[in-house]
């Protein structure tokens, strides 16, 4: 299930993996609830996209990744939505090379994990900006907050304007 707002390149690449793709909502909140409801009503396994122990660890194969590809690196930069991504790659890099800082960037229209740190709990935003849709999130994930609290160095923000001069 996914929002309205969802690039019609990420509804292609799903469909072609096989899925059933349900667009429902103005938000990935409201796609969460969706999905829910469909689990309970037809029996189905919910897999959340980041605050799940498993997609974590799936996502942290980045880091190993990176860590194939190059001999030696100070730092990583990685971007913030959910947390997922960054947690599962800072888990991995920070064990396997804990000399190595980790730093998470996210739109400053959508900074969750800012909120959450500087609060030093998750609270959700009011709302967000949907230029970045992958980190188009209001509330950092509860278990990607464990993780990310205990091996991210930094976390910085970026403007629209940022965004589109590093994609040109």
């Amino acid at each position: 299930v996914m929002p309205k707002g969802t690039p019609f390149v990420k509804i292609e690449h799903t469909r072609n993996f096989g899925a059933n793709v349900i667009i429902h909502g103005e938000s990935l909140a409201d796609a969460d609830a969706h999905a829910r409801e469909l689990e309970k009503e037809h029996g189905l396994t919910f897999v959340h996209p980041f605050d799940d122990a498993r997609i974590i660890a799936g996502q942290g194969t980045v880091g190993l990744e990176i860590m194939e590809d190059l001999a030696d690196f100070d730092a990583v930069v990685i971007p913030v939505g959910g947390g997922g991504l960054i947690a599962g790659v800072a888990a991995y890099v920070s064990y396997v090379w804990p000399q190595t800082r980790i730093i998470g960037v996210e739109p400053e229209d959508a900074a969750c994990l800012q909120l959450a740190l500087a609060r030093g709990r998750r609270d959700s935003l009011a709302e967000v900006g949907l230029f970045a849709d992958g980190c188009a999130v209001a509330q950092i994930g509860k278990e990607p907050f464990r993780i990310i609290r205990k091996t991210v160095a930094e976390v910085i923000t970026v403007t629209t304007d940022e965004m589109c001069a590093a994609i040109k």
